[in-house]
C-alpha cells in the first residue's frame, strides 16, 4: 500500500544522508547503516509494489511515474548486491536522494490515483518490468562512472581528503560500471523487444514510428556501441566511466524525458 512506499521514501532519504556524514566522517560503522538502511528501503518498497492491487484506483504499472519508481527499485537492488560483493557503502550516498525523489512521486501518483486505465495484455507489464529494470542497472552503471570520475579528478590533481574520509577505490568502481553495463544492457534490449512485440498486438506492426520510439531506439543503438566498446574493444577504465554517464543521461531524455515532454 502507499504507507510501505512512503516508508520506503524516507528510508532512502535517511541511508543517502547517512552515507554523506559516513563518507565525511570516515566511519564505516555509519557508512554500513546506511546500506541497511537502502536496504530495508528496498524491503518496503517491494511490499508496496506486492500490496499496490490492494488500493483503490491505483496507477498501473506502466504509468511513467510508477515505471520510474519501479526502475529506482531495481537499481537500489542491483546496488545492493555490488555493495555487498565489493564492500562499497559508500555508492549510498548518491543512490539513497535519487531513490527517495522517484519513489515519493510514485507515492503522490498512488495518492492522486490513475488517470488513465491501464494497457490491456502482459506484454505492457512484461516491456516495463524489464525495460526499467534495465533503465536501474544502467542508472547505478551511471552512478559508478560518476563517483569514478570524481575520484579519478581527485587523485589526478593530488586534493587531500580531510582526516577519515574514506571513499571506494577505482578498481571498486570500475567493477561496478562493467558488472551493472552487462546485465543492464540485456534487460534493455529485452525491453525493447517485448516493447516491439506490445506495438505488434496493438497496431499490428513492430514498428509505429512514434517519437518515444525514435529516441528510445536511438539511445539503444548508442548502448549497443558502448558495450562493445566496453567488452569487445576493451575501454578504459575512466572513458568506459565517461560513456556510462553520458549514456544513461541521454537514455534518461529518450525514454523518460520524451514522454514528459510529448
Amino acid at each position: 500500500m502507499v504507507e510501505f512506499h512512503q516508508i520506503a521514501a524516507a528510508l532512502y532519504l535517511a541511508s543517502g544522508v547517512g552515507a554523506v556524514l559516513g563518507v565525511i566522517l570516515g566511519r564505516e560503522r555509519i557508512e554500513r547503516g546506511a546500506a541497511l538502511g537502502l536496504a530495508l528501503g528496498a524491503v518496503f518498497q517491494g511490499a508496496g509494489f506486492a500490496t499496490l492491487h490492494r488500493v483503490g484506483n491505483a496507477p498501473p504499472v506502466t504509468d511513467l511515474t510508477m515505471a520510474v519508481s519501479f526502475m529506482a527499485w531495481m537499481g537500489v537492488l542491483a546496488l545492493l548486491g555490488l555493495m555487498w560483493r565489493l564492500r562499497i557503502p559508500a555508492l549510498a550516498a548518491l543512490v539513497g536522494p535519487i531513490a527517495f525523489l522517484a519513489v515519493f512521486v510514485g507515492a503522490t501518483r498512488i495518492l492522486e490515483g490513475a488517470a488513465s486505465s491501464a494497457p490491456s495484455g502482459s506484454w505492457p507489464h512484461v516491456h516495463v518490468l524489464l525495460g526499467s529494470a534495465g533503465l536501474g542497472l544502467l542508472g547505478v552503471a551511471g552512478i559508478a562512472g560518476l563517483f569514478f570520475l570524481a575520484e579519478h579528478s581527485r587523485l589526478k590533481s593530488k586534493r587531500m581528503l580531510s582526516a577519515g574520509t574514506v571513499l571506494p577505490s577505482l578498481e571498486a568502481l570500475d567493477k561496478v560500471n562493467a558488472a551493472a553495463l552487462a546485465v543492464g544492457f540485456p534487460l534493455l534490449t529485452l525491453g525493447l523487444m517485448t516493447g516491439m512485440l506490445w506495438v505488434q498486438f496493438s497496431y499490428g506492426s513492430p514498428w509505429y514510428g512514434s517519437i518515444h520510439e525514435v529516441w528510445t531506439a536511438f539511445a539503444w543503438a548508442i548502448y549497443a556501441g558502448l558495450a562493445a566498446a566496453r567488452f569487445v574493444r576493451h575501454q578504459g577504465a575512466r572513458q568506459a566511466a565517461w560513456s556510462s554517464v553520458l549514456g544513461f543521461g541521454f537514455l534518461l531524455f529518450a525514454v523518460v524525458g520524451i514522454g514528459v515532454l510529448a
